[in-house]
């Protein structure tokens, strides 16, 4: 039963109504090549047939006009009676008698004409004739058969017709042969399709192997597929973050709320602390809210050509004071003009973020460097510091959100800040990493300039 429906899926599939396809689209080219192979042959065969009478009867009445009505008779005797000789005849003098040949009075005719002849068995025989008048009103007539002509048009039928009948037999078992391949990969894709849907996330579609776009295809699916469980694993990352990093501060809102009834507590303090942790979560809030709508891609309809040297110009500009003010120094060193493609807003952020992570996170006298350079088509901006530096175990995960290092749980905030750096950096075609350094923590960030091959 299986077997049965394999096959008539196999006979219904797009591979084998292909095949059949190109079966007809032989079919009806061999008929095609046929009918001009025979008429190209027909005409040929006309054409040299045409020659030879032409060319025998030019002999045979220059024989006459030079020797006379004997010397025409016995030049048509030699013919006859050498063997193999492809040419019948008929010589009549003015009143119609026969002088010599053997083709029947009725081929008594001038000019061309295509008639039948008997050949050595008996049997009529299609020819062409040729009659001449002779110059003292007699008449020539000269006729040859076509056997040959017909015999190579016979079997140039039979082969076409066989040749195409063969091919589209073939084209046919093949397109059979290779629909039933095409429906068993696809069984193993719609298998592993049924896994997925199951819950086995870590499943993913096999290679069909039928052709390269087929496997791209595939492949462009598995991406699609690791997108979205990276998603689902970052949703449930987010969630259990927000519910292990939101306790806190909702804890504490509760406990400000239910002081607030006991009179003898300062109500403006409590409501001043109360705001504040309301104001503390709607900040962590409005963080998820932007990083998961740069992850979407939105944004991308606003993007224009931007001078990345300007921007980080006017973010350490507006810095400076702040940085000195604290008791820390800051280096630029930025290329005159590295124009990208992205949101000029966006790309401020990004910046301001990494130098506010420094000045959150690093003690006074800490000095922060600003550099700006462009190679091969990619502008590198790093922000760099000489301050105590993360851990080693740290590092792999302090683009991941809500992440706080132990040194840092002690500093206002929801570890969200370089998240949001790391997804603006993805959504202008980026990457952010941190460099190895042997004090310090430096943030490298590459984006392709405008109209390189990589921002293509």
């Amino acid at each position: 039963m299986l077997d049965e429906r394999r096959r008539s899926r196999a006979l219904s599939s797009g591979a084998f109504r292909f095949a059949l396809l190109l079966s007809g689209l032989f079919a009806s080219g061999s008929a095609l090549l046929l009918w001009t192979v025979q008429h190209q042959i027909n005409h040929y065969a006309t054409e040299a047939t045409n020659a030879l009478l032409r060319n025998e009867s030019a002999a045979l009445a220059g024989e006459y006009r030079t020797e006379g009505v004997g010397a025409l008779v016995d030049a048509i005797a030699q013919r006859k009676a050498a063997p193999g000789g492809p040419f019948e005849y008929l010589v009549l003098d003015r009143a119609g008698r026969r002088l010599a040949g053997d083709l029947p009075m009725s081929a008594s005719m001038a000019g061309w004409r295509t008639g039948f002849v008997q050949d050595p068995g008996g049997q009529p025989e299609e020819a062409r004739f040729l009659g001449v008048t002779l110059p003292q009103g007699g008449l020539l007539v000269v006729a040859t058969d076509a056997f040959d002509i017909r015999r190579m048009r016979d079997r140039l039928e039979a082969f076409t017709l066989a040749s195409g009948v063969l091919i589209s037999l073939a084209a046919l078992i093949g397109g059979g042969l290779a629909g039933r391949l095409f429906v068993a990969r696809l069984d193993r894709i719609n298998r592993s399709i049924d896994l997925i849907m199951a819950g086995g996330s870590a499943e993913r579609l096999p290679a069909i192997g039928v052709g390269p776009e087929f496997d791209d295809l595939v492949h462009n699916l598995n991406r699609m597929l690791d997108r979205n469980v990276a998603a689902m694993e970052g949703l449930r990352q987010v969630s259990t973050a927000i519910a292990h990093d939101l306790r806190t501060p909702l804890s504490r809102l509760k406990q400000h709320l239910e002081g607030m009834r006991n009179p003898a507590q300062r109500q403006p303090v409590a409501i001043d602390q109360a705001v504040d942790q309301i104001d503390d979560v709607l900040h962590t809030f409005q963080a998820l809210l932007r990083i998961g709508m740069l992850e979407g891609g939105v944004g991308r309809q606003r993007f224009s050509s931007v001078d990345l040297a300007e921007v980080m110009e006017r973010v350490c500009q507006a810095y400076e004071p702040v940085a000195e003010d604290q008791g820390f120094r800051l280096t630029v060193d930025h290329v005159d003009h590295a124009m990208v493609t992205g949101d000029r807003d966006l790309l401020t952020q990004l910046f301001s973020n990494l130098i506010e992570n420094v000045l959150t996170h690093t003690p006074p006298g800490t000095l922060i460097a600003s550099s700006l350079t462009v190679s091969d088509g990619v502008a590198v901006a790093v922000i760099a510091d000489d301050g105590p530096g993360i851990d080693e175990e740290d590092r792999e995960h302090v683009f991941e959100r809500f992440y706080r290092a132990d040194g840092a749980r002690a500093t206002p905030g929801a570890g969200l800040g370089l998240s949001l750096v790391a997804a603006i950096a993805e959504l202008h075609g980026g990457q952010c990493r941190l460099l190895p350094t042997m004090r310090g923590v430096a943030v490298e960030m590459k984006l392709p300039i405008a109209g390189s091959a990589e921002s293509t």
